[in-house]
């Protein structure tokens, strides 16, 4: 098995040995022991400060898409009509996952190398389709940018559409999410990212609107959302828990909050602002240039001249350190540096930059 001793990829991160740890322990099953139901309660509220919420918290185990599957499923049926605010990939993606179930979608799309802006050609939108449902992706990692939402969940409360649903795996504790100021129903997190956990727990935040469609649709399946509403209250889930990813998750969720919310997203940001900087000083072009707002937690670059995506990979990965390439149009094109959850370290990231610099 190869490993890299400068892990940089957007996810899975490099996971601290706390976490780790809570894999180790010798738990009872969760469909049985009362303990894992605090435990779980007690993951719930530590993630609803993370995400701003007073909402429910539904866990899953699965990958973070689980959750994204799971939301769509759960709240839409054939006709219903989807506004797909689209920057990137994820968001171009999320529109396509909900026309595959038969959706309504109509997508208001930017370019790869823009974030979320012209509000007043998304209103026009939303008032001339009168959507069921808002998409958005908060961080999309394959093109390093942050889309602002407070504007845009202001017109769905504005405009009282039923809900507002919102990719924020790759932005949740590396940036500031507020999804009850952000009028957001549906906020899907995964543990892989900026919480430094593995890739085998996701989560949402489900308003009480949301609920009451969940119930109305009646969605069944191994991601369906309903099952979960009275889980907790009756110790029942729908499948064998995961109590060691809710253990690792917990973990997780409770290092990044006695860090402190607002150090982390200033450690992220510092991060971010460094490799920027140096990489621009190196003569290599970022990803987007102007005019969109970075990602503290991911950053997009252009391929130096002279290499393939397959010769700069190869020639990093000789010196140890690994990235990552991206998706859709701009595959081939960039490579990134995922500076999220334990990744955005400064001392990880100068020793990634040194490697670039040599490469160079």
């Amino acid at each position: 098995m190869q490993t890299y001793p400068i892990p940089m990829v957007p996810g899975p991160v490099v996971v601290p040995e706390a976490v780790r740890q809570a894999y180790l322990e010798p738990y009872g099953s969760g469909d049985l022991e009362s303990e894992f139901v605090e435990l779980y309660t007690r993951t719930q509220r530590r993630l609803k400060e993370i995400f701003g919420t007073r909402d429910d918290i539904v866990i899953m185990s699965g990958e973070g898409m689980l959750a994204l599957w799971s939301a769509l499923k759960s709240c839409l049926v054939p006709g219903d009509r989807v506004l797909a605010v689209a920057t990137g990939v994820f968001g171009y993606g999320i529109g396509e996952m909900a026309q595959s179930l038969g959706a309504d979608v109509k997508t208001v799309g930017f370019s790869y190398d823009e974030t979320i802006n012209d509000m007043a050609r998304i209103e026009a939108a939303i008032a001339e389709f009168k959507p069921r449902m808002i998409t958005a992706v908060h961080c999309e990692t394959p093109s390093g940018t942050l889309n602002p939402l407070e504007e845009l969940g202001r017109l769905k409360n504005a405009y009282r559409v039923p809900l507002f649903y919102v990719d924020s795996v790759a932005g949740a504790g590396g940036v500031p999410v507020l999804a009850d100021d952000w009028h957001i129903d549906l906020c899907l997190g995964g543990g892989q990212k900026c919480l430094s956990a593995p890739p085998d727990m996701s989560f949402l935040s489900v308003s009480p609107k949301a609920w009451e469609i969940v119930d109305a649709v009646g969605y069944v399946g191994y991601d369906a959302l309903k099952p979960f509403q009275q889980a907790v209250k009756n110790a029942y889930f729908p499948y064998t828990p995961n109590w060691q990813g809710v253990a690792a998750l917990h973990t997780a969720a409770g290092l990044l909050l006695e860090e402190g919310l607002e150090n982390s997203f200033n450690r992220h940001d510092a991060v971010a602002r460094f490799c920027r900087r140096r990489l621009l000083e190196m003569g290599i072009d970022l990803f987007p240039v102007s005019g969109a707002i970075p990602s503290p937690t991911v950053t997009a670059a252009r391929i130096p001249d002279g290499h393939t995506w397959e010769t700069w990979d190869r020639c990093l990965r000789d010196q140890g350190l690994v990235v990552a390439g991206s998706y859709g149009p701009l595959a081939d094109k960039v490579f990134r540096l995922g500076h999220m959850g334990s990744q955005a370290d400064p001392d990880l990231m100068k020793r990634a930059l040194e490697v670039i610099a040599g490469a160079l």
